[in-house]
């Protein structure tokens, strides 16, 4: 599959129209449409900005996937690069939310309105008057 078909996959992907996608590298709607029926190809510059939006250059490029790391949408996207610029201490936090908001617990409040959860050690968070959220690590 040519390079044009697989950087029109990954704007399909991200839910983008081509002015939008063309945007992300700075660039207009007739470039676009240029590299993706193989006239032209984006360079190095276009590629690392789409690279930032969460697009999988490796596939655009090769035809592979780089792997599980990628976002799916834009959406996602923020919230990955939001996590990467995290101490430490906030990755944890963001992890033990996103656990609770997937879950669907409602959030439990202290008097004084703060959250109230436990790291257990085990993988597990617990929550308020006791409910525990399991959450996977990544390796």
């Amino acid at each position: 599959m040519p390079i044009g078909d697989r950087l029109r996959e990954e704007r399909d992907r991200l839910g983008l129209s081509q002015p939008n996608f063309a945007a992300l590298a700075g660039t207009t709607k007739q470039t676009l449409f240029s590299w993706e029926t193989g006239k032209t190809a984006p360079d190095g510059f276009q590629l690392a900005a789409f690279a930032a939006a969460g697009v999988d250059v490796l596939y655009v490029i090769t035809g592979e996937r780089g792997g599980s790391h990628l976002a799916h949408d834009a959406a996602e996207q923020v919230l990955l690069d939001s996590y990467r610029r995290c101490k430490p201490e906030a990755r944890q936090n963001l992890i033990q939310t996103a656990a609770l908001l997937s879950a669907g617990l409602p959030p439990a409040t202290a008097p004084s309105g703060s959250m109230v959860m436990s790291n257990l050690g085990d993988g597990n968070v617990q929550v308020g008057s006791g409910a525990q959220v399991s959450v996977k690590r990544s390796k």
